[in-house]
């Protein structure tokens, strides 16, 4: 039986993946208790397979963010069900995949992506699937699509940033239009109830 699907809210049970490393061009292992001994964020992102189309360019676009990403304490993972030594023959063959500076995990088994309620028993890969770990262990937020369509960083990173904010600032929610730090958020009280237009207005 495969493990039962950590929830948003919960803390994720400790797992580690054997990962490739292009920033170092080297073979390595991810932990997530090395990353709350850190006391940083984890985003995650699962994919289908190497060498295919839309993971490309879903790839060029987190390298694009990377860096902001780490100096905002946050580190990204990619994981697939494909081994850490085909994660390496992509990243030095495939052109959109040059820049790339973050993780490659590989999780064989899919054990990690049955984790997370990815992992597709027919086809023994691993949906579009962007998790968002607390330094604590705590999963935040879940995004998955299917295997047709890429995922939007910009969105990644605003949903981040929100709970980044919100981390220091737990009395406060971030309301849809919410992008960084400085724009409008609520307090939410009696008080706001049925006045959302006022307080958003005020």
């Amino acid at each position: 039986m495969s493990e039962e699907v950590v929830k948003l809210g919960q803390n994720v049970p400790d797992f580690e993946l054997n990962t490739y490393d292009p920033a170092e061009a080297k073979f390595g292992v991810f932990k997530l208790a090395d990353q709350i001994a850190r006391k940083r964020w984890t985003i995650l992102f699962f994919y289908p397979a190497d060498f295919t189309f839309v993971c490309a360019t879903e790839f060029a676009a987190l390298a694009e963010q990377n860096e902001d990403f780490l100096k905002l304490g946050c580190d990204l993972v990619t994981v697939s069900t494909d081994t850490q030594f085909v994660h390496l023959a992509w990243q030095q063959s495939e052109g959109e995949l040059a820049n790339v500076r973050y993780p490659m995990a590989a999780d064989r088994t899919g054990k990690v992506s049955r984790l997370f309620g990815v992992y597709d028993e027919n086809t023994g890969l691993a949906l579009r699937g962007a998790f968002i770990i607390d330094p604590k262990g705590v999963l935040l937020n879940s995004e998955v699509n299917f295997y047709n369509l890429g995922r939007n960083i910009d969105e990644l990173m605003r949903k981040f940033k929100a709970n980044l904010y919100m981390s220091t600032n737990p009395a406060e929610v971030c309301p849809a239009k919410w992008k960084d730090k400085g724009d409008k958020t609520l307090t939410p009280s009696e008080a706001m109830v049925g006045k959302v237009h006022e307080a958003l207005e005020g």
